[in-house]
């Protein structure tokens, strides 16, 4: 009795949607009947509406096109001048650090960094040394050291407190040296700003300038220091 009540159920279900694709079928294609019927109803004034809005229509497709063209080559045209002022930048700001070096070099502007100090003193009395020159500091002592020190990338010098430009000059004059027209005496402390490691190490070179210098009988100092300053030469900014 239920196999018999399942199929009858199966049947009427099966029927139902028999008529449902039919009605469904049938209303499409009235709809596209009358869609069509529509259409060659149409006056000649509705068909020369129809074909100006297309035409319109098609100019503005193609002028949207034109459009996004031009934008497109615009935004690369965009994308060419950030990257020419992205290079002017970055010579503006080279151009910046090689004037504040230049500065640096001709001693126009106050430097604080860490570096080193190199102190010369002269040798100890040798009563059997008959000339005095042998144990002394003298110019040419002072110029091997501050040679070492700019090879080495320092970036300011100073002798005893007095900085130091490209041309600053120094002679000896006995038991002192002049530097720029001002005498010192000794022990001759040169401090120069720089990375302190490199500094040491070129000074400490094996037959470099310390070892000549202590072959010359010069007291010869060295010391890191993690901050040096060094004022600008008077009457200068």
């Amino acid at each position: 009795m239920k196999m018999i009540k399942v199929k009858g159920k199966h049947v009427v279900l099966s029927l139902v949607c028999l008529v449902l694709g039919f009605m469904i079928a049938f209303s499409y294609h009235f709809t596209q009947k009358e869609l069509n019927k529509n259409e060659t109803n149409l006056t000649s004034d509705q068909w020369s509406k129809t074909l100006d809005l297309r035409n319109q229509l098609i100019e503005i497709e193609e002028l949207n096109r034109k459009l996004q063209k031009e934008l497109n080559q615009k935004q690369d045209k965009v994308l060419e001048n950030e990257k020419d002022l992205s290079k002017e930048a970055e010579v503006y700001s080279t151009l910046a650090e090689d004037a504040e070096k230049y500065r640096m070099f001709l001693g126009k502007v106050k430097v604080k960094g860490q570096g080193v100090s190199v102190q010369l003193s002269d040798g100890a009395y040798d009563p059997n040394e008959e000339n005095l020159n042998n144990y002394l500091v003298h110019e040419h002592h002072v110029f091997k050291v501050i040679n070492e020190l700019y090879i080495s990338g320092a970036a300011a010098i100073a002798i005893n407190g007095q900085r130091l430009t490209g041309q600053s000059y120094i002679i000896c004059n006995g038991p002192v040296i002049t530097v720029d027209g001002i005498q010192h005496p000794a022990p001759f402390v040169i401090t120069a700003i720089g990375d302190p490691e490199v500094l040491t190490s070129a000074l400490n070179l094996t037959g470099g300038v310390k070892d000549q210098l202590v072959n010359d009988n010069i007291v010869f100092t060295l010391e890191e220091k993690s901050e040096i300053i060094l004022n600008p030469i008077l009457g200068q900014s």
